[in-house]
This record gives structure tokens, sequence and C-alpha cells, in this order.
């Protein structure tokens, strides 16, 4: 089985306790991250946006607060069973959010569509993420904001990070009910995550300018933003 089915399958088991066992593996620091994620995208009432890799919806939700009245947020992730949940959630309150279920390497929206866009969580489950990253690129507008959120190891501690992450959170979730194989997988995949440069360097090497980066509880999520260029 490829890497990515192996991510499409592992979600799929998961959604029904991913919130739960995701503020357990954030350290109940998730939403903190997620708005300033949001802020970092600097959009504004009347605007257009992307959450791609949205799994749940929460940041694309947050994204919503910011474009309304007028504008839209479109949700997108690969996995049916998150997108379900996402879309329970954009029911109260009313906001203009739609989820998706769709392969966010090969987006079925057309160039510059939208006026920023943000990736949390998804592009560590890529073989490349540069692919990734160029997708977002193509689908903002010149001047637009392009923001990539990732649960990251941290720079201390990174062996200890590690083996919380493969031992602890199986564990955790077995007890939450939720599957400890499927997010055993999930949890490896924070170490394939490019160094905070390395990956700056992707988003420059994408289209991006004035990529910049910051680091959150001592390394354990990096946002990085920068604007598409002309």
């Amino acid at each position: 089985m490829s890497t990515a089915a192996l991510d499409r399958d592992a979600y799929e088991r998961i959604a029904p306790r991913y919130d739960l066992v995701s503020t357990v593996m954030t350290l109940g620091l998730g939403d903190r991250w997620r708005r300033a994620a949001a802020g970092a995208a600097d959009l504004s009432a009347g605007q257009r946006a992307l959450d791609a890799y949205s799994g749940t919806g929460d940041l694309a939700l947050m994204l919503a607060d910011r474009v309304t009245p007028r504008g839209e947020v479109v949700g997108m992730d690969h996995s049916p069973g998150m997108i379900a949940r996402a879309r329970l959630k954009s029911r109260a309150p009313q906001r203009q959010c739609r989820f998706e279920v769709g392969d966010c390497t090969r987006m079925p929206f057309p160039d510059d569509h939208f006026d920023g866009a943000t990736a949390s969580g998804g592009l560590r489950s890529l073989e490349d993420p540069s692919v990734g990253i160029r997708e977002l690129v193509r689908v903002v507008r010149p001047g637009g904001r392009v923001v990539v959120l990732e649960i990251t190891p941290p720079e201390r501690l990174r062996r200890i990070h590690a083996r919380v992450l493969r031992v602890a959170m199986p564990l955790a979730s077995g007890l939450l009910g939720g599957d400890p194989q499927a997010f055993s997988h999930i949890a490896g995949t924070v170490h394939h995550v490019p160094a905070p440069a390395a990956m700056a360097a992707l988003m420059t090497a994408a289209g991006l300018g004035d990529v910049r980066w910051r680091r959150f509880a001592g390394g354990m999520a990096t946002l990085h933003h920068g604007v598409v260029r002309p």
C-alpha cells in the first residue's frame, strides 16, 4: 500500500475521535496555533480562502469568521470521514464555509482563484511536500498569502518527543476509544516534516516571497507563511 493510501485509511479510521486525540497530541494548544495561522493568512471581509488538508474543519471555520460577510472559505481533505465531521461543525452557527472531499495536490480550482490559503498538518503526509506547496501557490492570486502549520519535532528533547509520539499517543488513543495503529502511523509522519529552513526553501522555490516562520512551544509546532509572487 502506498504512503498516500496508508494516510487515507488511517484518517478514515480515526475520524470519530480525531479532535479528542489531537487535543492530547498538541497538549491543548492546537486552537492557539490555528488562530495564529488564521491571522497569518491576513484575510478580510469579502475575500475567498482555501483551507487545504482541512481535517475536521477547525482552521477553515476560523478563516470563515474573518471573511464574513460576503466572503467564502473552502475546506478540502481527502478523507470523507473528516469532511463529514467538518460539515457538522459548520452548521451552527451558519458560516460561508463549504467542505469538499478531494486531492489537495490536484485541486479543481483555476489559477489565482483564492485570496489566501492555509494548510495544517497535511504536507507531512506527502512523499514530496513541494508538490503540495506548488498547488497551494497555483490557486492563490499574486499578493495573497500561503500559510503552512505543522506539528514538528521540538528543538530540544527530540528523542523523548519521538518516543512519546511512538508509544504514548497510540496508547492514549486506545484509551480514548480511537485506533492505536492508525494514530501510530500518523504520529510517525511528524518526523517527516522538513526543518524550518528547508521548508522555507521549498516555499520560496514554489513561488513565494518574504517567507517567514515561527515556532511554538519549544518547536512542537511551526508556522510558515509567504506571499505569492507576481
